[in-house]
């Protein structure tokens, strides 16, 4: 008889996580294709032919970025268009307060491990340096005031295809003067450089949000008269879940795909992760200890439950983020697991989460603060007490500013470089294997955002209550109206 127990206990969680089991052994599966394919033939790859082999999986990920903007903007309205003003404000609080909590707590963390083991203090080889491919002519300054501009973009449809960035216009060789104004230009100072506006492609998350936060709030403040609206994004939110679901069954077959092509197109795999031992063991290591010890220990405090078997519902969500590289893309699998999966209120998730995916990113930080340090003992600096602030300050900055799109912490972290005097053409030592410490950490930015969701939600569960019975009030007097109504015409008649 117990025996027949397990096996339907087995049998049922085996059902339940046929997905998420897939998707890990798409993974495995991946890396095993990679490396052996890598081994079959002595001539190194082209990346022609690792482009064939990652073709399906880049079909899946088009897939996913497809149903981003569908899925969340309208999401994310009829959320925050169906709760109570109050409420909407309290949510939105408690979940800024969370991500800039943990990504502090990530800065921290990190800083502290890459002091402590000095992954770096082995020295630089003067063949690892490539300035050429990875100098970029940007200032702190400026890609601060780019993600504000990126807040209220000047036209709605465009933020769906483009970003704005500030580039710098390098002046030659000799000092010259600025022609309008008189004032010097100076090729070794950038401050003193002209500038242009420039639009990069790439979908400008941060606006569409801040857009839909506000449509919204205009909604709910609307009442009634916004009510036909907020059913249309409700509408469309539904049937993009619809469509959502089908794709995230093609998990497995796309990242299996992705990671294989990844893998051919590394040069020496071995060699590579030789050379970055420390470095690879230390980001990890922060990682690990952030998504595994310090996350779960504040949902543990804040909900007064054990995280494992939430954490353990979002290996689906987990594997297709390691898959994809991309929060943005895996946002819809995350929805759909929270819902489903964690009991977590659609109002919640869907608030919480497209937020999160832009301005959440732990892994992201925690990472950049590693590799900042690292890169200044390769270098032989030691940074003083007001630079690791510095670098702490403008890594979690950064974090917020890159995008939930694959390798966008290599832009930020030219940025962390300069901010600090560290050579930013030193950002090609870590390349060769950021492709793969990018997947680690979009995993941990996306099990923040989970567990965030999951926290939220428990701490607003009073409010959503009372939101549930005044709307279940609400139905019962229109059903009472529209009854009272067929009586009084009965009666005239």
């Amino acid at each position: 008889m117990n025996s027949k127990k397990v096996k339907n206990v087995v049998v049922k969680s085996l059902k339940e996580n046929v997905l998420t089991i897939a998707t890990l052994a798409g993974v495995i599966i991946g890396v095993i294709l990679g490396v052996g394919l890598k081994n079959s033939t002595d001539e190194p790859w082209s990346r022609r032919d690792a482009m064939y082999v990652s073709y399906i999986g880049k079909l899946f990920l088009n897939m996913l970025k497809c149903v981003i903007i569908p899925l969340i903007i309208p999401s994310l309205i009829a959320s925050i268009g169906s709760m109570d003003l109050s409420l909407s404000g309290k949510v939105g609080l408690r979940a800024v307060a969370y991500y800039m909590a943990t990504t502090v707590l990530a800065v921290i963390l990190g800083i502290i491990l890459v002091v402590s083991i000095r992954p770096g203090a082995g020295g630089i080889a003067e063949e690892d340096l490539q300035s050429e491919t990875t100098k970029r002519n940007i200032t702190t300054a400026d890609t601060l005031m780019d993600l504000l501009r990126n807040c209220f973009p000047p036209n709605i449809i465009q933020a769906t295809l483009q970003q704005h960035k500030t580039e710098l216009v390098y002046p030659g060789e000799n000092k010259t003067e600025d022609s309008a104004t008189g004032a010097t230009i100076d090729p070794e100072i950038k401050t003193t450089w002209m500038f242009k506006s420039a639009w990069s492609n790439g979908t400008n998350i941060l606006g569409l949000v801040i857009f839909s936060i506000v449509t919204g709030v205009a909604i709910a403040m609307c009442g009634e008269d916004g009510k036909p609206l907020l059913h249309f994004f409700q509408s469309v939110s539904i049937v993009m879940m619809k469509v959502t679901t089908w794709i995230i069954h093609l998990a497995p077959v796309g990242v299996c795909f992705l990671v294989a092509g990844q893998l051919l197109e590394m040069k020496d795999i071995g060699g590579e992760f030789l050379k970055l031992g420390w470095y690879f063991f230390t980001v990890l290591l922060g990682l690990f200890i952030h998504g595994f010890i310090v996350l779960p220990t504040l949902f543990t405090l804040a909900t007064r439950t054990l995280p494992f078997r939430f954490i353990a519902n979002m290996g689906n969500p987990l594997a297709t983020a390691f898959g994809t590289a991309s929060s943005s893309a895996t946002l819809p699998v995350t929805i759909n697991a929270l819902e489903e999966k964690n009991g977590v209120d659609p109002k919640i998730a869907r608030f919480v989460l497209p937020i999160g995916a832009t301005i959440n990113m732990d892994g992201t930080a925690l990472y950049e603060a590693v590799a900042a340090l690292f890169i200044a003992q390769m270098n032989g600096i030691n940074p003083n007490i007001g630079q690791i602030i510095a670098i702490s300050i403008t890594a979690t900055a950064a974090s917020i500013g890159a995008a939930g799109i694959p390798q966008a912490g290599l832009v930020t972290m030219v940025m962390v470089l300069d901010t600090v005097g560290l050579p930013s053409e030193s950002v090609s030592l870590i390349l060769s294997i950021d492709w793969l410490l990018d997947r680690f950490r979009t995993a941990i930015n996306v099990l923040g955002d989970s567990l965030g969701a999951g926290i939220v939600n428990h701490l607003s569960k009073g409010e959503l209550e009372e939101l549930e019975r005044g709307e279940e009030l609400n139905l019962e007097m229109i059903k009472g109206t529209k009854e009272n109504g067929k009586v009084n015409e009965a009666m005239e008649n």
